[in-house]
Parts: C-alpha cells; structure tokens; sequence
C-alpha cells in the first residue's frame, strides 16, 4: 500500500506547472468574455468609455494569462534541462518537445494580443472625428445627364441594360 501511495505523490515543479496551467487556462476564459464585452461591436457594455475599460480589462487579463503559461512552460523546460545535462542523474532523461514550443507560442499571442486590447482604448479623443456628407451613388446615367445638361451635344443618350455595369 505504501508502494501504491509512493507513485501518486507528484513532483513539487509539476504541481506548480498543473497550477500555473490551469489558471492561465481560467484566465484566457475570463479574458476572452471580458473581450466580448469590450467590443465596441457588441451591445453589451454600456458606452464606448465603458467597453474601452472593460476591454483595457481583458488586456490585462489576456496578459496575465499569458505570463502564467509562459512560466509554466519555462520551469518545465528548466527542469528537463537541468536534468539532461546533469551527469549523475541517472534516471530517464527527457528532451524539449513540440508541446513546449506550442506553450511557448501560445503565451507569447496571449501577451500581445493582450497589449492589443490595452492599447486599442487609446484612440485620440482630442481630434473630433471627421464627418463625410454622402451624396449619393453616381451612375453612368446620372452622370451622362449632368455632362448632357451642361454641354448640349448632338448624339442621343445610349441607355444601357444590367449587363453593361458587370
């Protein structure tokens, strides 16, 4: 029985890897509602200066969940190589795999797109926007129309059918 107990117990650095894990998972979920919310497509979230909060929020959020993966990935990847370097250790040693570098990429979306959400509140509010007047679509017969009203001209207006305009 104390055999059995023996290989349940689980190495300090691989429990603090599951923990830092699993929180970077909890906080992306986080991050990525608060995200959702701080849109400014979205409905929810009461006005732009609000979303802008809520989505410097995710940032922060995104940004933190990204440090906890990448040091999660970091002290595992420090142990094993500890570990294959290390002459007198003689149990079975392990190299860097794809799951690593994979961790290792997705913390590092994580923080920048994070830092993306932080600074996409940062539009100048100083400068009023500018405000285009639509004047209408133009076609060739409108156009045709005002050029013939202005310059009289001698040829009759062609009209054209749909396929003309594809």
């Amino acid at each position: 029985c104390s055999n059995f107990v023996l290989h349940l117990v689980i190495a300090g650095y691989i429990q603090a890897c599951r923990g830092l894990m699993i929180s970077a998972v909890c906080l992306g979920l986080f991050g990525a509602i608060f995200g959702l919310v701080g849109m400014k497509c979205t409905k929810v979230g009461g006005s732009d200066r609000t979303k802008g909060r809520i989505a410097c929020l995710a940032g922060l959020i995104f940004i933190l969940s990204g440090l906890c993966s990448m040091t999660s990935c970091s002290l595992y990847a420090h142990r094993i190589t500890s570990e294959f370097f290390d002459p007198t250790y003689v149990a079975q040693k392990y190299e860097l795999g794809a799951a690593l570098f994979i961790g290792w990429a997705g913390a590092s979306l994580c923080i920048i797109g994070g830092s993306i959400f932080c600074f996409s509140i940062a539009e100048n509010s100083n400068t009023p926007r500018m405000g285009y007047a639509y004047n209408g679509a133009t076609s060739v017969m409108s156009s045709r129309t005002k050029i013939q009203n202005t310059v009289p001209d001698q040829t009759p207006p062609k009209h054209f059918d749909k396929n003309a305009y594809v």
